[in-house]
């Protein structure tokens, strides 16, 4: 029977995706309020951002904008290379990345101890290896393919909850899973947030990468799998 963190065609995969969507909040806390007010996993944000930049560039940084978009794309360049070499098995491809991600949460929480200024080189550096992986996370959440989990993008899920809700005349059983990863990321962020303002940005970058690192061990576990929902036939 299909729920809102496990079915039939995907298992356990939901869980580790919604895993990353709480963490996608936390990251973004930090980048947001820390690192010259930008996102390293809402590029729809930074898009505006670049061009609210372009017209006030002292209240925006056109240069932090850029390198959070060109990382992301970068990141999303190798997410989409592991999928090429592992789409056939979705655990594998989960856990791929997910080992990549870590090392790369793990440079950020290094780079966060010397965090001094948010316009500075260690903010720059942190903007740039973030977005890496948040790109890379997206590209993979795409390659396994589980409907309203990408992990870093809620316009889509949130315009599906409202135009396929009992309102617009439609009503579907996905509204539990898209309010679910609506909550995730927003408790994500919330709590991003208070980790960030009240104790420090090491602090949210140390909890992002063990909530990365729990999400990894249960995707190790899944790379091994030889069950149904290991390969998605639909994609195919």
């Amino acid at each position: 029977m299909a729920t809102v963190l496990s079915d039939d065609a995907h298992g356990p995969l939901p869980v580790v995706l919604l895993t990353m969507t709480f963490v996608t909040g936390v990251v973004d806390a930090i980048s947001f309020l820390k690192l010259d007010h930008v996102f390293v996993a809402n590029m729809t944000g930074n898009v505006v951002f670049l061009g609210f930049a372009v017209a006030a560039p002292h209240a925006f940084s056109i240069g932090a904008s850029l390198a959070a978009i060109l990382s992301f794309m970068v990141g999303a360049v190798i997410g989409g290379r592991v999928v090429t070499h592992f789409g056939d098995h979705r655990g594998r491809l989960l856990a791929t990345a997910l080992y990549v991600e870590i090392v790369l949460l793990l440079v950020a929480t290094g780079v966060a101890w010397g965090l001094v200024s948010p316009d500075g080189p260690h903010a720059y550096a942190m903007i740039v290896v973030l977005a890496l992986a948040m790109g890379l996370q997206n590209a993979a959440a795409r390659g396994v393919g589980v409907p309203d989990l990408s992990t870093t993008v809620l316009t889509s899920t949130l315009s599906s909850l409202a135009s396929d809700s009992r309102l617009a005349g439609r009503g579907t059983t996905q509204w539990r899973r898209r309010a679910t990863v609506v909550l995730a990321m927003c408790a994500g962020a919330a709590l991003g947030a208070l980790v960030t303002l009240k104790v420090g940005v090491f602090a949210a970058a140390v909890l992002a990468t063990a909530l990365l690192i729990a999400a990894g061990t249960v995707a190790h576990r899944l790379s091994a799998s030889d069950a149904t929902w290991a390969v998605d036939s639909s994609r195919g």
